[in-house]
C-alpha cells in the first residue's frame, strides 16, 4: 500500500464527508477509494471512519489521525516545492539591507560577487542604521547585528560581532595601555554618537562595570571616530567587524578585551521561510558561506 496516497484518500473522504465524492475529486473508482481506506485502517489497528447508509463520520482516532495527515501532507508538499524550486534559475529584483559600515565593507562584495554567477538577478542594497520592516518595505534579505525579538521571520546565526576599544599602536606606546576600565579617564576618548550616545560605557559578562567618559571629541561618524584613532589621536569604541581591517593589518589595537561584554550574533534573515524564492535561497545560501568563512566576524 501507497501510505501517503493512502493519506490523500482518507483526508478527501473525511472531508467531503463520503466515499463517492471523494471518488469523483481524486479521480477514482469507489471502490478503489474504499479499498485504500481498509488497508490504512488495517495498517494502522483502529477504525478511522463509522460508514451508514446516509453517512461517513470520522470516529475518535479517526479525528486525531485526521489532523496528522493534514499535517504530514502539508510538509511534503513543502519539501517537494522547495526541492523543485531548488534547480530553479535565480531571476528578478533581489533588496538586500544592511547597516551602513558592515553592507559596504562585507555585504556590497557578497552581492557583486553573487549577482556575477547569477546575470538574471538585479542587485538593490539598502545601507541603513536602523532595523528595516521586511514586509512593508520589500527587503528580500536583512543582515541583522544583535539579539533578534521573537519573529515568524526566518534566521540563519553567521557568526559574532562584539563591543571594543582601540587604538593605534603609537597612541597605546605614548599613553600607556589601559588595564582597567576606570584607567580610561587617563586617556582622550574619541566618541562616535551615532552608536555610542551614552557617555556611560559598560563592561562585564553583564555590564555590572560602568565607567562615565569624558571625550576630547564627537563625531557623529563611526569612521571618522576610527580614522582618529587609527591616526594616533585617542581611544575610540566601534563594533569589531568596523575596525577588522584596521585590527588585521596592524593600524589598530584592543585593550581591555578582558572586560568586554558577551559577544552579538550576526543573522541572516528572510521573512519567506521555506517558501522563498531562487533568488533568495541562492543569495542565502552565497552569503552564509561567504560571511561564515569571514574571520572579522567568527
Amino acid at each position: 500500500m501507497d501510505r501517503i496516497h493512502a493519506m490523500r484518500v482518507f483526508v478527501r473522504v473525511a472531508e467531503t464527508g463520503g466515499f463517492a465524492e471523494a471518488a469523483r475529486q481524486l479521480h477514482m473508482s469507489p471502490p478503489a477509494v474504499t479499498r485504500a481506506v481498509a488497508a490504512l485502517e488495517e495498517t494502522i489497528g483502529a477504525r478511522l471512519l463509522t460508514r451508514t447508509t446516509r453517512a461517513v463520520k470520522l470516529t475518535e482516532a479517526g479525528g486525531r489521525y485526521l489532523e496528522d495527515c493534514r499535517a504530514i501532507l502539508a510538509a511534503i508538499e513543502e519539501a517537494e516545492a522547495a526541492a523543485a524550486g531548488s534547480y530553479a534559475t535565480p531571476t528578478g529584483m533581489l533588496t538586500v539591507t544592511s547597516s551602513v559600515l558592515f553592507g559596504q565593507n562585507y555585504i556590497m562584495p557578497i552581492m557583486t560577487e553573487f549577482l556575477d554567477h547569477h546575470p538574471q538577478v538585479t542587485g538593490r542594497l539598502l545601507l541603513l542604521d536602523r532595523v528595516v520592516n521586511l514586509v512593508d518595505e520589500g527587503v528580500d534579505v536583512a543582515i541583522r547585528i544583535g539579539h533578534l525579538p521573537d519573529s515568524s521571520h526566518s534566521a540563519i546565526r553567521v557568526g559574532s560581532v562584539r563591543r571594543v576599544i582601540c587604538a593605534a599602536p603609537a597612541y597605546l606606546e605614548a599613553h600607556g595601555v589601559p588595564r582597567h576600565p576606570a584607567d580610561l579617564a587617563q586617556h582622550r576618548i574619541i566618541a562616535a554618537t551615532g552608536a555610542w550616545a551614552s557617555l556611560e560605557w559598560r563592561f562585564g559578562i553583564g555590564g555590572e562595570i560602568a565607567v562615565g567618559v569624558k571625550p576630547a571629541l564627537f563625531s557623529n561618524s563611526n569612521e571618522a571616530a576610527i580614522g582618529a584613532a587609527r591616526s594616533g589621536w585617542g581611544l575610540t569604541r566601534a563594533l569589531s567587524y568596523q575596525v577588522g581591517p584596521d585590527l588585521l593589518a596592524g593600524r589598530l589595537q584592543i585593550v581591555l578585551e578582558d572586560f568586554e561584554q558577551p559577544v552579538m550574533p550576526v543573522h541572516i534573515v528572510h521573512p519567506e521561510g521555506r517558501n522563498a524564492s531562487a533568488k533568495v535561497r541562492a543569495f542565502i545560501d552565497f552569503a552564509r558561506e561567504r560571511l561564515r568563512a569571514n574571520r572579522v566576524i567568527n
